[in-house]
């Protein structure tokens, strides 16, 4: 199901990756949090992150999971 930004009009998957999320809180995937920030960081994920977002910010283990992948190291 795909949620749009109530901010800028982005459209995602999962609410996390919007400025605005549509939803109310979610719970982290990784640590199970109450997400209350849409760019929710893990302490413990913190070190594994290689990649950044050029469109977003979000950081990621993995290139696929952002869209605009950057090399953090």
């Amino acid at each position: 199901m795909a949620h749009t930004c109530k901010t800028c009009g982005a459209v995602a998957n999962d609410p996390g990756h919007l400025c605005q999320p549509c939803s109310d809180k979610s719970k982290c995937s990784f640590c199970g949090a109450t997400q209350t920030d849409p760019k929710h960081m893990c302490k413990d994920k913190l070190a594994a992150m290689q990649f950044v977002c050029d469109g977003c910010g979000r950081v990621a283990m993995e290139a696929e999971h952002l869209c605009k992948a950057t090399p953090i190291r």
